[in-house]
């Protein structure tokens, strides 16, 4: 009996001095990737969680009456603005009746020389500070309607289902 004794006060001295360590609670689970939207294009690329993209627009518009550009909007909550753009001749006679035939050799020339020269500027968005340079705006030019569409449509198919999508432009 006394043996009993002292083995519940041993017993009872550990447990009192070594409580029993509470299990922590379950964590929630965190996704290990989260869903994104990327368009892979010449001029870089442009990634956006799936679930930020708020609307998807395309439409065109002639710009003083020399160039019809159409244009991709992805709006996002984020503070960035995303354009996608593609820019074509809108004129049937230029400056001193210059046709649009030879408006478009000229482009043509010039474009050939850019290559030339190891220079892509006809494929990429040109900016003339301070007039077209908007803060928080990211842009990129494409060389056809058909990417436009492509960018369209992967960014719709992402905003709707709130999955992963990628697009990639190679022209």
């Amino acid at each position: 009996m006394r043996l009993l004794l002292v083995l519940a006060t041993i017993a009872s001295v550990s447990f009192a001095q070594n409580p029993p360590t509470p299990t922590p609670p379950p964590q929630p689970a965190v996704p290990a990737v989260r869903p994104i939207w990327r368009c892979n294009l010449p001029g870089g690329t442009y990634q956006v969680l799936a679930s930020a993209i708020l609307s998807v627009s395309s439409h065109e518009y002639v710009v003083d009456g020399a160039a019809r550009v159409t244009e991709v909007n992805v709006d996002t909550s984020g503070q960035l603005a995303v354009r996608f753009y593609f820019i074509e001749g809108a004129v049937t006679s230029g400056p001193g009746g210059l046709g649009a035939a030879t408006l478009g050799k000229v482009q043509g020339l010039l474009t050939e020389a850019a290559e030339r020269s190891g220079t892509d500027a006809w494929r990429k968005v040109v900016k003339s500070y301070p007039v077209t340079t908007h803060a928080r705006t990211v842009e990129y030019r494409v060389a056809g309607k058909e990417s436009l569409n492509r960018i369209f449509a992967s960014a719709s198919k992402c905003m709707t289902t709130g999955r992963p999508d990628e697009v990639t432009i190679s022209d």
